[in-house]
């Protein structure tokens, strides 16, 4: 399925490692295959009416898309709310709110929803004790109003702790032995401890009374399965695997909250090496190369959380070390265990997971602002051995494509021409870009995200340009888009005008492309009244 309208131009030349396949034009390619049924939808009877200037775009805008429109394209999803399920009794929150959401969704031509399944909540106080009530009450929702679903199997923390309204920590028990053993988190040169996700170091150590964390994580995804086995393939149609903070293929270099401030344009990050299980990994690589000397910890000189790359000896353009055989090294230690992690789990999800008809993805995060700078060093610290001679990508989704996993990337929504008065070696878009050419050369398929909740028809169209980048010319439908997140803002008229129309847009069908492109004001002309858009705003919006 190719976008709509494809750029004049579009040029792919890579400049690492991208040399498999050269991207210059490609052919245009038509539309896709249909969804055989739609269960059509009335919100309300006062939203019925038709200006005369609209036709039958009004209908279709608030009672669904006819089945030969809906599933075109590139679909679009909805993350539900943070707080959907309650994280204590793990039951489904304001069912009839959600219901009333999920319509909407559905007469915007949303194509479903995306559902984060929290290991916090659901084997939340003894280990293999697992209570997937509140989850199965949103699938069996979702199926009933028309939508489909895709599930992300969050294995991080959410939000900063206690304080947090909408914090829901690892495991209960977990915790207790991460109380009993600290080194299960992961730490930096400080002695600072994480506990968004478990070290990576002791994957495969019986370290959760009895069980290993990869153990663990299978016997959920396979508890999951057997679960919701009647619904997987046919309403769950996609299931994500979380890889580490945030639900992202890294290590927490920088708290996972700083990463949306502002403060993230001056963020190095800090090596998460210093627990004793990446220590001792470190040690006996680097006694395997007869240089037992650099096993005891991360690059000295790798700055701390707030420096200046260019004013530390590791991360500075000329002759840093970073560039010297120690570095490489190290990085290439530090970023190798991080992709053993991910294949570790792409292989267990693959076993698991085979044969369901539901797609596997990974998500990767989106570290830009040291992307034009030689050693982007907050890709570094995160895992990423990407730098200015070297792709750090490329090996990622060559692993993910092996296992038949699609890639998740945010981003979608930035524009260097935004980010470089705060940071000027900020590029959300080269990284993008880099991102994007590797899963063309890998052939896998693309769910892109944005980085801010609540988009103005700017971004949308950034959204737009971005995923024609990567899908125009491509053989079969690869590419999905999920809005993060669903809340009452998001209902709002004249974010949900923009909305619907990116919907649209993003549908790739001809007979909507003229009426789409008219402003705000217009669109908000299609409500009879103001009353008619609180009505419609108290029905759908999930708050």
């Amino acid at each position: 399925m190719a976008i709509a309208a494809p750029p004049s131009t579009l040029s792919f030349s890579p400049t690492r490692t991208h040399a498999l396949l050269s991207f210059t034009r490609f052919p245009s390619l038509s539309s896709s295959s249909t969804k055989p049924h739609l269960r059509r939808l009335t919100l309300s009877a006062r939203l019925n009416s038709i200006s005369p200037d609209n036709g039958d775009l009004q209908g279709e805008l608030f009672h669904g898309f006819s089945p030969q429109l809906r599933g075109r394209g590139s679909p679009v999803f909805v993350t539900m709310p943070l707080d959907s399920v309650d994280p204590v009794g793990g039951q489904a929150r304001r069912r009839k709110t959600m219901s009333q959401s999920f319509k909407a969704l559905v007469a915007a031509g949303v194509e479903g929803v995306v559902m984060e399944v929290w290991w916090g909540i659901v084997e939340r106080d003894q280990p293999r004790l697992y209570n997937w009530q509140g989850y199965l009450a949103i699938v069996e929702l979702a199926k009933r109003c028309g939508l489909k679903v895709r599930a992300v199997l969050a294995f991080h923390q959410c939000g900063t702790g206690p304080s947090d309204p909408n914090c829901i920590p690892l495991p209960l028990w977990v915790l207790d032995e991460i109380a009993k053993d600290p080194d299960l988190a992961y730490s930096d040169r400080f002695g600072r401890r994480n506990t968004e996700y478990i070290s990576l170091g002791c994957d495969s150590l019986p370290v959760l009374r009895g069980r290993s964390p990869l153990q663990a994580y299978a016997d959920f995804m396979r508890n999951f399965r057997d679960t919701f086995q009647h619904l997987i393939g046919v309403i769950i149609i996609g299931i994500q695997i979380g890889m580490g903070p945030a639900g992202e293929l890294r290590y927490p270099s920088c708290p996972t909250q700083k990463l949306t401030s502002a403060w993230r344009t001056r963020e190095l990050g800090e090596f998460q090496c210093y627990d004793k299980y990446m220590l001792a990994s470190l040690n006996a690589r680097a006694r395997e190369i007869g240089m037992p000397e650099w096993g005891n910890g991360d690059p000295i000189g790798a700055s701390n959380l707030m420096q200046n790359p260019e004013e530390t000896k590791f991360f500075k353009s000329d002759d840093g070390s970073w560039n010297t055989s120690y570095g490489t090294f190290f990085l290439e230690w530090y970023s190798g265990m991080l992709l053993l992690h991910g294949e570790r789990l792409c292989r267990e999800a693959e076993a698991i997971f085979w044969g369901t008809k539901a797609n596997t993805s990974a998500k990767v995060a989106g570290l830009h602002w040291h992307y034009l700078t030689q050693s982007h060093p907050s890709e570094l610290t995160a895992g990423y051995f990407n730098t200015s001679t070297r792709d750090g990508y490329l090996p990622i989704v060559r692993m993910l494509a092996r296992y038949g996993f699609s890639l998740c990337c945010p981003c979608f929504d930035l524009q260097d021409l935004d980010e470089r008065p705060m940071n000027p070696v900020s590029s959300p878009e080269g990284f993008l870009r880099q991102l994007l050419s590797a899963a063309r050369v890998c052939d896998i398929p693309v769910e892109g995200e944005p980085s801010a909740a609540s988009l103005d028809d700017k971004s949308y169209q950034q959204v737009v340009k971005m995923s024609t980048y990567y899908s125009y010319g491509l053989e079969k439908p690869s590419f999905s888009f999920n809005f993060v997140r669903m809340d009452k803002n998001m209902f709002e008229l004249h974010n949900w005008v923009r909305f619907t129309r990116f919907v649209r847009r993003m549908s790739d069908v001809n007979i909507f492309r003229a009426k789409l492109d008219v402003d705000a004001r217009a669109d908000s002309r299609r409500f009879s009244t103001s009353s008619d858009v609180a009505k419609f705003g108290m029905a759908s919006a999930y708050c």
